[in-house]
């Protein structure tokens, strides 16, 4: 995993290595981070001899770390042209200029906006954040030199992930300048969680394991809406659940032939859902409950009926959401739960948990979600979050735009819901799914992907993590 730091934990661990090293702590580093800027410069310049490169450089230790790499690659034969960050503004830097920009003006401790130069045709590499960019939530209140690269120190900073961060960050690079911020701050509790990680999260299947050993039962969908469960049931089984039972509420045309032919169906009776599932719910793993459920009061009843009534682990998605907590703003009925609950919202249903979007801190206001209800929050995003009162937070980056399709949260839930019935805890099996969700789309076409393909990469990203261990 990968340590995701606010400015403040970064400063204290920068000082905190500038004190080990002695009086010329700070140079040292310095030297360090230009060296890392200029191989970063090289790599996207495929040398430097006869190359020009412009460097925007400003008054602090970013600018510093420009002037550094600028001499570096002076020294590797580029022509480097250093102009002061204030009097960037009014310059014109076309590919007759330049073949690299590099944005050392302002970085993680500057506030307020700035005029950057008008920069097109040239690629850019920023140092450590695009300049603008607020690094503790990655907002950006002015203009921002768009990066196609950004080389950033130590960690990844939060505004690197969220809000504005990834579009105008570009490919992000990690250099290793000798600041170590897990050893020099204690309460980095954020971590960017990658498919290698998660290999080694996901426990194998055993050799005599059968179909009841990681069995889910679903929940979902009604008339109209039943490739929400049909979703849900594929994307559990391609995800490693040994069996799935599923019921849907009064469908139409026969809806329910739409779910996979291994899937079990079970009628609801028209009450009493809770009373119901509970009978052999101990036969079963986890239980997914909400897509395409559809919505109203007496169908938010029997949900929280049913989540106040088993005792395994519940993931929550789409019309369940709206369900769990009533029009009084009573979450009881997962607040009272002993056994995990996972809630999968997208920012529209983590309003309608009670949660703040208007905060721009995203982390700050999941983390306070979940602590409050309770819950594993996984809130879905191009970069999701994944929050717990007693696990770290983590973060998920690996989906892109694919994912923005009808149907890819039923995929998401029926992932996490066969990775806690294979014996994940709740926030690593949700943050599990995430990254095999993201990386199953990125497998699929740029366009035209719907959720269905997504599915049918699941399998295929499982086999790779189980290689790659």
């Amino acid at each position: 995993m990968i340590p995701v730091v606010t400015v403040t934990q970064m400063r204290r661990a920068d000082e905190a290595q500038i004190a080990m090293l002695g009086a010329h702590g700070h140079a040292v580093l310095v030297e360090r981070a230009g060296a890392a800027v200029a191989f970063a410069a090289l790599r996207m310049l495929g040398g430097a001899y006869g190359k020009r490169v412009v460097v925007i450089a400003g008054k602090g230790s970013n600018g510093a770390d420009g002037k550094v790499a600028a001499r570096r690659l002076i020294d590797r034969g580029a022509a480097v042209e250093v102009i002061p960050a204030a009097d960037a503004t009014d310059e014109v830097i076309d590919s007759q200029r330049a073949d690299l920009v590099i944005d050392a003006a302002y970085g993680t401790g500057f506030h307020g906006t700035w005029e950057p130069p008008l920069v097109f045709g040239v690629p850019v590499l920023a140092v450590d954040v695009p300049s603008g960019l607020d690094a503790d939530v990655g907002a950006c209140e002015g203009a921002v030199l768009l990066a196609d690269r950004t080389i950033t120190f130590a960690a990844l900073k939060v505004g690197h992930l969220l809000n504005d961060g990834p579009r105008v960050s570009g490919d992000i690079e990690i250099a290793d300048i000798g600041v170590d911020v897990v050893d020099h701050c204690d309460d980095v509790t954020t971590f960017l969680v990658e498919p290698t990680d998660v290999a080694a999260w996901i426990p194998p299947r055993d050799r005599d394991a059968h179909k009841w050993s990681h069995a889910v039962r679903v929940i979902a969908g009604s008339g109209g809406m039943t490739g929400a469960a049909a979703l849900v049931c594929a994307a559990s089984m391609r995800a490693g659940a040994g069996i799935v039972h599923a019921s849907m509420r009064e469908t139409s045309h026969d809806g329910s032939s739409s779910l996979p032919t291994e899937v079990v169906q079970r009628q609801l009776t028209p009450e009493n859902w809770g009373s119901q599932v509970a009978i052999d719910a101990h036969r079963f793993a986890s239980l997914v409950i909400g897509p395409g459920l559809g919505r109203g009061d007496d169908v938010a009843e029997l949900v929280r009926d049913v989540v106040r009534s088993v005792s395994i682990p519940v993931v929550v998605d789409g019309d369940g959401l709206s369900a769990v907590v009533d029009s009084h703003g009573d979450a009881s009925s997962i607040t009272s739960r002993i056994a995990p609950t996972v809630l999968t919202p997208h920012d529209g249903e983590f309003a309608s948990l009670g949660g703040d979007v208007d905060d721009a801190d995203k982390i700050a206001a999941t983390r306070r979600l979940a602590e409050r209800i309770g819950c594993v929050v996984l809130r879905k995003g191009p970069t999701s979050i994944v929050a717990s009162a007693d696990s770290p937070t983590f973060l998920v980056a690996s989906g892109d735009q694919r994912l923005a399709t009808a149907g890819s949260g039923d995929v998401l839930s029926g992932i996490v819901a066969a990775f806690i019935a294979r014996g994940m805890d709740a926030a690593p099996a949700a943050t599990a799914a995430a990254v095999v969700h993201g990386v199953a789309a990125s497998l699929c076409p740029a366009e035209g992907t719907i959720a269905r393909d997504v599915v049918g990469e699941i399998a295929h990203v499982l086999d790779e993590l189980s290689v790659s261990q």
